[in-house]
């Protein structure tokens, strides 16, 4: 069975795995969007499906007033006795913590916040003695010679207490010298060695995947003489595949081991996309792991021997029939309740106005999808009841200060379809036109760096934008670590509001 790469494309950065007799659980971050962390599950590492989010409340996770590229750093996902813990870092929002469910598909425990764990990253590693410990990254402790001097920490954990216990040991402090940003560590005990596996270089283009390992837990680690054991530096910046780093080992139900991984997918230079979930086969030599054999890089293909299970149908058309929320819808910060009101008896999505904008670092009636295609297009039908100064529409979001909206305006007596692009201090209007008061459909279609929006009423189709360069909603110019969402929004810009726009779906589609 042939697996193609990446196995989930889009916003999915930092992905972690675990395997459980014959099944797959993956998460991955997700800073200040919410609900946090989805979770996805696969018998084959080919098809995936989520089966939910970790972080579905806000008494699990505060988001607010934290940069958009806050929050939820690099989850852990592992599976011990019966239980599952997620370990993670909500870097402005109380720390590292984690939280446990006997379905993984959950729900998933209130948080267990661990005091004293300095820095972020954690994961957890369970010994064969039964002990558990918590691993993390935290500043060189014997203090910090420049940006990015950091090291591999241990502590003993009781899990049931939700503390850490005795003293904290150093693991390893990466395998350059100097190293840099020595994070995103794994534990492993596999064989006659404990090995740590942690990403190294920053998570830019710089990226990389070292390992080191020890015979005794708390030993000196001795670090592979072949590291990096993955990165894409070496290839230059013109490669289709960059940024690649931050793994996590997994062994399947036949022995065969594997490494899910981040890169990057850029076009003309630009990832709109962000960082995304990659696989690659591992094989053992001389005692450390080699990646892809013969090659040493991500692939385009790989090959897995398991069987291949029947592929879940994922629609991506969203409509509005029932009362859940489909898992692949994410909001901005911790989301108002009362401004998302679905109506299933019409098929309809009612988002109310409310003062916030994207520009705040707090919850604006925003909800979407994560962009997953160089190629694509999006659309929705709506109706809106909006007064002089609100808007309704369609958004592309990169973050609080780049991002481009798509909306109804209102005008004195008239009514317009307006497009407007946000890079960071600049407002850009790229197109305006008078339309009827009456339900629209507005449609994004995106040519890797290019995009165009169309709209239609009453049937007739017209251009309201094209030839729109998109280079400013990528991690290269917005920074950060997240890639584009598009969703449905709706604000009163400063003023409160009873004002609402009816959607009737939202349709994302690669081309």
């Amino acid at each position: 069975m042939k697996v193609t790469n990446p196995i989930l494309p889009g916003y999915y950065p930092d992905p972690s795995i675990c395997a459980v007799g014959e099944d797959f659980y993956l998460v991955n971050s997700t800073f200040t969007y919410f609900p946090g962390v989805p979770i996805f599950h696969s018998k084959d590492l080919k098809n995936w499906t989520q089966i939910g989010n970790v972080l579905t409340r806000k008494s699990q996770v505060s988001l607010d007033d934290q940069w958009h590229s806050g929050g939820i750093f690099a989850p852990s996902i592992r599976y011990h006795d019966g239980t599952f813990y997620m370990i993670t870092t909500n870097v402005g929002g109380g720390g590292n913590f984690y939280v446990t469910a006997t379905d993984p598909a959950g729900p998933w425990s209130e948080p267990y916040f661990l005091e004293g764990a300095d820095g972020i990253d954690p994961t957890l590693f369970f010994d064969e003695n039964g002990k558990a410990y918590y691993v993390g990254q935290r500043a060189n402790s014997n203090g910090e010679a420049y940006w990015g001097d950091c090291e591999i920490w241990i502590q003993e954990l009781d899990l049931k207490a939700g503390i850490l216990l005795g003293n904290s040991r150093v693991l390893w402090r990466g395998s350059m010298n100097p190293s840099n940003w020595v994070e995103g560590p794994h534990l492993y005990r596999i064989g006659d060695y404990y090995y740590v596996m942690i990403a190294e270089g920053g998570t830019g283009f710089e990226h990389s995947v070292t390992i080191a390992r020890s015979k005794e837990l708390f030993g000196e680690y001795e670090s592979c003489p072949r590291n990096p054991i993955v990165t894409h530096r070496h290839l230059g910046k013109n490669y289709p595949i960059i940024n690649t780093g931050h793994g996590d080992l997994v062994q399947d139900k036949n022995g065969e081991w594997y490494m899910v991984l981040l890169a990057s997918r850029p076009k003309q230079g630009y990832c709109n996309m962000g960082r995304e979930t990659f696989l690659v086969k591992v094989e053992w030599e001389d005692g450390w792991p080699v990646v892809n054999p013969g090659l040493g890089i991500i692939t385009d293909e790989i090959e897995v021997p398991l069987e291949e299970q029947e592929q879940t149908y994922h629609n991506h058309c969203y409509h509005f029939y029932e009362e859940t929320w489909d898992p692949h819808f994410i909001f901005l910060h911790n989301p108002d309740e009362a401004a998302y009101e679905v109506l299933p008896e019409q098929g309809i999505l009612r988002l109310h106005a409310r003062k916030e904008t994207i520009d705040d670092l707090v919850s604006s009636t925003y909800v979407g999808v994560r962009q997953q295609h160089h190629r694509f297009q999006a659309s929705t039908r709506l109706t809106c009841n909006i007064v002089e100064g609100e808007e309704a529409g369609m958004a592309i979001v990169q973050s609080n200060e780049y991002y481009l909206t798509v909306t109804v305006v209102k005008e004195g007596n008239k009514t317009y379809l307006k497009a407007l692009m946000r890079n960071n201090e600049e407002s850009i209007e790229l197109g305006k036109e008078e339309i009827m008061s009456r339900p629209l459909e507005i449609i994004v279609s995106g040519q890797d760096q290019v995009l165009s929006i169309r709209y239609k009423q009453d049937g007739k189709e017209q251009v309201l934008a094209q030839n729109i360069n998109t280079n400013s909603l990528s991690t290269e110019v917005a920074g950060g670590f997240v890639g584009c969402t598009i969703g449905m929004y709706i604000t009163s810009k400063g003023r409160e509001s009873d004002s609402f726009a009816d959607f009737n779906w939202l349709s994302y589609t690669g081309l």
